[in-house]
């Protein structure tokens, strides 16, 4: 069985590095992208099987670059976590499909 790749987004290096080696010790494959635009080159050069986002994050917010994930790839399950929920991303993640949306425990 194929070990499943989780394309992981997040502009804080420590939260990707942590998040990161968590993940990595459950048994996934894990790629790792500190930007939205690094995350779009990551989809597609890597072929992620599920995607954990970021919503706040410089340049490219998490909700942009989940627009542009979906032009690439309508079907693939995202993880969006964010530091500062509130309506508004709840309800645009929504609106692009977002598998799951949680808060991002500090």
């Amino acid at each position: 069985m194929e070990t499943l790749k989780i394309l992981l987004v997040d502009d804080e290096v420590d939260c990707l590095e942590t998040m990161g080696a968590i993940i990595q010790v459950w048994g996934y494959r894990v790629i790792k992208a500190s930007s939205g635009k690094d995350a779009l080159d990551a989809l597609i050069s890597g072929n992620p099987d599920i995607i954990i986002l970021d919503y706040m994050m410089p340049g490219m917010d998490g909700v942009a670059t989940l627009t542009e994930i979906r032009k690439i790839n309508k079907e693939i399950p995202v993880i969006m976590f964010t530091a500062h929920p509130d309506i508004k991303s709840i309800k645009a993640a929504r609106d692009l499909n977002v598998s799951v949306y949680t808060p991002k425990l500090s």
